[in-house]
């Protein structure tokens, strides 16, 4: 088998795997489209707004962490 014939080989096996992917990606692509109008056309896609919480949290005092982070933070600039 000479040099010509094996380029022309892998050239023709390039094409035909191009050509096989690119089919392949298309009929996702189609799918895709064909199972949105599905979804679409069940009322599949619409979603319950979310309910708000009725309980609201007390705030907390943070003055304790923030002044724990301040002591880390001046403590690691002393023995730096």
């Amino acid at each position: 088998m000479t040099i010509v014939e094996m380029l022309g080989q892998s050239g023709l096996l390039t094409l035909l795997g191009m050509s096989v992917v690119f089919g392949f990606i298309i009929i996702l692509i189609v799918c895709m489209k064909l199972l949105k109008i599905v979804v679409h056309a069940l009322k599949l896609d619409k979603e319950e707004p979310a309910q708000a919480p009725t309980a609201s949290v007390a705030p907390k005092d943070d003055g304790a962490v923030v002044a724990a982070i301040a002591a880390a933070i001046h403590d690691k600039t002393l023995k730096s």
